[in-house]
């Protein structure tokens, strides 16, 4: 499981690393390109966009082909794209690269999920992607520093071509250390009708649907922090891109350390009162958070601690939620594993485009859109998981 684990994760990593080396230079490419700070974000949301839409593609795809084939067609145009961000001439260009960049991103979010799905339910796989997002949290850690390290002596356009080089180890993992997970025999023949069947199917689960909304509300939250946090941090705090990110990965620290408990809790306590608690605590902290900001509270490190705090929270209702949706699911794991990608990826660039049109430079609408997620996601909670089994889903 501990290959497998870090085989996943490296490849999982690849498109968050898109998203956070190039956190810390989004102020200096809103100043190369002259572009403002809401067309800057365009440049996160039309990730997203691509990123979630996608999913629906790969997800099918890899039912019908095998997880490995679209994985090395998704990794080719990510690279690629890569390349045509660091040749943007105009942030018309960078945002339409990023899009496209978000395409071939799509194929390392849903797929890893199916694999899971193929291998591992239940506990094993709850611990199987709390581990997964161990890995990933290099990124968040470690990314932006990096990011802020090239762009000091290189400038912001070397950060793609880092993300191009990160491109080519993922098509290596694919290749020479990733098995088949899906047997030929087990592959589902494609037909649109089958396709829009199993889609029907997922849509009227409301087991499905509610879990996979509420981890996509509070993946939302985060996506709202990641278009606004370097323009707050280094514009209304002062902070250098250095100094960023350092608190971006404190920020993100919480989410990670938590999501290594997830697995152990559910097997405790079940991983469905787990859901329950966390998503109650997250909303507890966002809207405190935003009580004290709207309060007239401006202190960063207690902006920060209380991010961390809110933060942790979802690092136990992503991963839970992720694998309670798909349990039901393993004859079409990878068509479920896309449609929920989707709809995450897709809730949190209408996150960003609402928070883009806001966003003031101070700490308040952030902390107003990431309450009023945590308000969605519990009231989905309530909604969706009322009377149901209080076990650990096996």
């Amino acid at each position: 499981m501990i290959k497998m684990a870090l085989i996943l994760g490296l490849l999982s990593w690849i498109g968050p690393f898109a998203i956070d080396m190039y956190l810390p230079a989004m102020p200096t490419i809103a100043e190369d390109l002259n572009a403002t700070v809401s067309a800057s974000q365009w440049t996160l949301m039309s990730f997203f966009i691509a990123f979630g839409i996608c999913q629906l593609f790969y997800g099918p795809a890899s039912d019908v082909f095998g997880r490995k084939p679209p994985l090395y067609f998704g990794l080719g145009i990510f690279g690629l794209a890569s390349l045509g961000c660091a040749l943007a001439p105009s942030i018309e260009w960078l945002i339409a690269m990023r899009f496209v960049q978000g395409l071939g991103a799509a194929a390392v979010m849903s797929i890893p999920r199916a694999v899971i799905r193929d291998r591992y339910t239940g506990i094993e796989a709850t611990r199987l992607m709390s581990t997964i997002m161990l890995v990933i949290a290099v990124s968040p850690m470690l990314a932006p520093l990096m990011g802020s390290a090239i762009i000091v002596p290189f400038g912001w356009r070397a950060v793609f071509l880092a993300v191009a080089m990160v491109t080519v180890m993922g098509l290596l993992l694919t290749g020479f250390a990733l098995q088949e997970t899906l047997a030929p025999a087990d592959r589902s023949p494609f037909r649109f009708n089958t396709m829009m069947s199993a889609f029907g199917v997922l849509f009227r689960d409301t087991g499905f649907m509610g879990l996979t909304l509420i981890g996509g509300m509070g993946m939302a939250s985060f996506f709202t922090f990641l278009a606004t946090a370097s323009f707050l941090y280094t514009g209304h705090y002062g902070l250098t891109p250095f100094q960023f990110s350092l608190a971006f990965a404190l920020n993100a620290l919480g989410f990670f350390t938590t999501s290594q408990i997830a697995a152990n809790l559910g097997a405790r306590f079940g991983s469905i009162p787990v859901v329950k608690w966390a998503v109650t605590g997250f909303a507890v902290a966002a809207c405190l958070l935003f009580a004290v900001v709207s309060l007239g509270f401006d202190s960063f490190p207690l902006l920060v601690a209380m991010l961390v705090v809110t933060f942790a929270f979802l690092g136990l209702v992503v991963p839970t939620s992720m694998v309670l949706a798909l349990d039901e699911h393993g004859p079409i794991a990878g068509t479920a594993a896309a449609l929920g990608g989707t709809l995450q990826m897709m809730l949190g660039a209408i996150a960003i485009a609402v928070v883009s049109l806001i966003f003031d430079g101070t700490p308040l609408m952030l902390t107003a859109a990431i309450a009023v997620c945590s308000l969605v996601a519990v009231t989905l909670s309530i909604m969706t998981l009322r009377g149901t089994p209080q076990q650990a889903v096996a």
